[in-house]
């Protein structure tokens, strides 16, 4: 190990990008978006570089996002054990890529390209090639993740990534959200697994369709339903009350989107960003099967994220 690779921190080589107002910051570690600015503004909740990345923030999620129960499903006629990566809810966790070294395939001033190998294990038997880039310009960020199926057999596959938005100065309370989004998956209070039960959010506090002040209720649910307009594309925006903040855009790859208001114990995390994760599948999806990605050998599954400021 060279000493300079010693002397870095728990997140790794960290890659800087910057386009006209916009700069950023990607680790090695989890390729997660450390920093994202506009004019020197926050527009995602950062995190030290000499700190573990706290609650995933910003990290690359695959080969699926949120939970599955009890780390187990059902692949032909086995049960695949999962790591448990939330033990006090006995839950996988947000994939197998959150804490391991991206290697970087290209870096420019406002580009970089990382890269993953994900090799085959007893829990997820199945090769993938994994890239995500990041992609800064004068209009905002551009996230673009593929998974490419390298083994012999079908792999079940989600991904997502999970930034926590900030619109400006204060918390998630004084923040308004607009969020097209129709139905909410309900969750066990305990575990925050499905039960199996949506509802219309329409007349609830969960409702934030047309831009609403998030308060103090406390989200962890997974929306439903998402209207995209004409393009096939979905738009969120959170904003402070002058009316800037951020916008994250989407496609049809992602029909969920997990919103959670950062109820923490520890007071710099908590209720400090809005994390909104656009997701190709519901939680448990490996499980329940709902609009779970079969990835074909040889086969490549590719999806993309916008964030910018408004």
């Amino acid at each position: 190990m060279t000493e300079e690779r010693s002397r870095m921190g728990p997140s790794g080589e960290q890659f800087e990008l910057r386009a006209g107002d916009y700069a950023a910051t990607v680790t090695e570690v989890g390729a997660a978006l450390r920093t994202l600015t506009h004019r020197g503004g926050p527009l995602v909740r950062s995190f030290a570089e000499d700190e573990i990345m706290p609650c995933y923030s910003g990290a690359v999620l695959a080969p699926w996002p949120n939970r599955v129960t009890d780390g187990r499903y059902r692949h032909e006629r086995s049960i695949r054990q999962l790591p448990i990566t939330e033990p006090e809810r006995g839950t996988a966790l947000h994939g197998l890529v959150v804490w391991v070294p991206w290697r970087p395939v290209s870096h420019t001033a406002s580009r970089l390209e990382l890269e993953y190998p994900l090799w085959p294990t007893p829990g997820y038997p199945f090769r993938l090639d994994l890239r995500v880039s990041y992609e800064l310009t004068e209009t905002g960020l551009t996230v673009r993740l593929s998974a490419r199926n390298l083994g012999d057999d079908p792999a079940p596959y989600g991904c997502s990534i999970h930034p926590y938005l900030v619109a400006g100065e204060g918390r998630v309370d004084d923040w308004s959200l607009r969020l097209p989004a129709r139905r909410v998956l309900e969750p066990d209070p305990e575990r925050l697994l499905p039960t199996g039960q949506e509802r219309e959010v329409a007349g609830s506090a969960l409702d934030f369709r047309e831009g609403t002040t998030i308060g103090d209720v406390e989200i962890d649910h997974a929306y439903g339903d998402v209207e995209f307009d004409d393009t096939g594309h979905a738009e969120a925006l959170l904003l402070a009350g002058d009316g800037h903040g951020v916008r994250m855009r989407w496609d049809r790859a992602c029909p969920w989107v997990q919103v959670h208001t950062a109820d923490r114990p520890e007071p710099h995390l908590h209720r400090t960003g809005l994390a909104l994760e656009p997701m190709t599948c519901p939680p448990d999806a490996f499980n329940s099967g709902r609009d779970l990605v079969w990835l074909d050998p040889g086969a490549t599954h590719d999806v993309a994220w916008r964030i910018s400021a408004v």
